[in-house]
């Protein structure tokens, strides 16, 4: 009996071993396969879904399921492994990072730089351009026509008492403050987010030496802003700016009426195109052959060389002056040389 012990023994030791070497071999074969899983997922997310690259606009709407979307970029060519990405992104946990948008991806990025573009929210943006010299409605028009907003819902919000207190703008609309420039906005852009940067153009530019040489001038910002409306819409010749400007302000001096023709078109609602005696004559806020001083508000918004003309008017005596139809126009410091010039360049 004593002889059987060492065999039971080794018995046991020789099975404590197999279970060993198999557990070893489980252990390898689970990493092997980690290994190979983390390997096939590295070359998935650096491998692009074509091998030549071709722009793709890509919408996320918002509040679009994930799943939804990686389907959509499988449809769009984007990402080659639909599966794959789907579990690429739920390690990174990053679904619910993915931003509404417009993108401008491309096939030939790999889904890493995919999802990293659709974690950032950097949409494609669309070149917005405002000329000088446009008011609120013709403004409005051009936003509309880039699909950014409704004119109707721009409108409104340049109307709006509130939103206007709120930009801390001291006219009765926003005209005159939608300041012109070319800007680059996405499609998701909101009508509020549009007209706000606007107006902070507009404030940007309006710098501390201007506010102080409104000052030095005697007129408030707003005043200024009026002015720089009406030499934005009489001049035809950008070298005239400061000319006109100066007429403007010899008048103003003078307590003379400012009788500009764009003021009274502003302010009535049938304008043809060509203005009438009955418009010269009709009685409203805008109409400086009616009223003195300055209209009721800004006419236009007006660009920084008008805001710095109205600001720095050239220094003459001239108090009159007439179009010559050629963009440019004849001054006169008298009525006498004025009526002359009127009869040689407008009635004959």
């Amino acid at each position: 009996m004593p002889q059987d012990k060492p065999q039971k023994k080794n018995s046991v030791t020789l099975q404590k071993k197999k279970c060993v070497l198999i557990s070893a071999i489980f252990c390898l074969c689970i990493a092997a396969g980690i290994g190979a899983a983390m390997l096939w997922m590295s070359f998935f997310i650096h491998a692009p879904a074509a091998t030549r690259t071709q722009p793709v606009t890509f919408t996320v709407s918002s509040g679009q399921h994930f799943t939804t979307i990686a389907k959509n970029l499988k449809d769009q060519g984007l990402i080659s492994n639909l599966s794959a990405f789907k579990f690429y992104v739920r390690i990174k946990k990053a679904a619910t990072q993915i931003k509404a948008g417009e993108y401008e991806l491309n096939k030939g990025m790999n889904p890493k730089t995919i999802l990293n573009f659709l974690i950032s929210g950097k949409n494609k943006l669309y070149r917005f351009t405002i000329p000088e010299g446009l008011n609120i409605k013709e403004i409005a028009m051009l936003v509309q026509q880039a699909g950014l907003c409704s004119a109707k819902d721009f409108i409104s919000l340049c109307n709006d008492p509130e939103f206007i207190n709120e930009l801390k703008i001291p006219g009765m609309t926003l005209e005159g403050y939608l300041f012109p420039e070319t800007y680059f906005f996405s499609k998701e852009t909101d009508c509020r987010t549009l007209i706000t940067k606007m107006v902070s153009t507009f404030k940007k530019t309006f710098n501390d030496t201007w506010k102080a040489q409104a000052k030095k001038n005697g007129l408030s910002i707003h005043e200024i802003v009026i002015l720089a409306s009406i030499i934005e819409k009489e001049t035809g010749n950008g070298k005239e700016r400061p000319m006109i400007s100066s007429v403007f302000h010899n008048r103003l001096k003078r307590h003379m009426r400012l009788e500009s023709d764009p003021t009274v078109i502003y302010g009535v609602s049938d304008y043809d195109g060509r203005i009438r005696y009955k418009h010269l004559r009709r009685v409203t806020p805008y109409n400086t052959y009616k009223i003195d001083g300055l209209p009721a508000g800004p006419i236009a918004n007006p660009g920084a060389k008008s805001l710095e003309a109205a600001l720095f008017p050239a220094k003459t005596n001239y108090l009159f002056f007439v179009s010559k139809n050629d963009t440019t126009h004849k001054f006169s410091t008298n009525l006498k040389d004025h009526n002359k010039a009127v009869r040689k360049y407008q009635l004959n």
